[in-house]
């Protein structure tokens, strides 16, 4: 559990609220080792570190109406109020058929519904309810990233 009296806005060594979710559906792979190196390594720098494992049963939204109006599915709360609180999100997952894997997609549609990432304003306007915080993605491929920024047209990272 995470001490309540972290506060990052005293510094950049400050201890802060880190949430890794992983995205990775099959339980050994190489994706899974790198969420729990990465947990571990923000752990001993002496960050407040929770993780959050894809490996949950829960619908996926079928309509606008459900995502603005529905209610969260039972499975959900606990990793929504961790997205809440989180200060950095780290997001680990395969690279599948160029994107991410469905369940990642899926959880994030539920995830950030009105009163998580935005709310809605006087207007038609949003408020941004997630501004401030900083998020890590790690993707792992089958293919060197060189010849995945050349079939998709990227330049290769240096």
């Amino acid at each position: 559990m995470c001490d309540s009296s972290i506060d990052s806005s005293r510094g950049p060594h400050v201890p802060r609220r880190i949430l890794v979710i992983h995205g990775h559906p099959d339980r050994q792979r190489f994706c899974r080792a790198l969420a729990a190196s990465y947990a571990l390594g923000a752990r001993e720098a002496g960050h407040c570190v929770e993780k959050i494992d894809l490996a949950l049963d829960f619908p996926l939204l079928r309509s606008a109406l459900e995502f603005e109006r529905g209610r969260i599915p039972e499975s959900l709360p606990a990793a929504q109020e961790a997205i809440r609180k989180a200060e950095h999100v780290v997001f680990t997952f395969p690279l599948w058929l160029g994107t991410m894997p469905a369940l990642v997609k899926g959880f994030l549609e539920q995830m950030m519904r009105p009163g998580v990432a935005f709310a809605y304003r006087q207007g038609g306007f949003r408020e941004k309810l997630m501004a401030g915080r900083s998020a890590r993605i790690v993707v792992t491929m089958g293919i060197p990233c060189r010849r995945f920024s050349t079939a998709v047209g990227m330049r290769p990272m240096a």
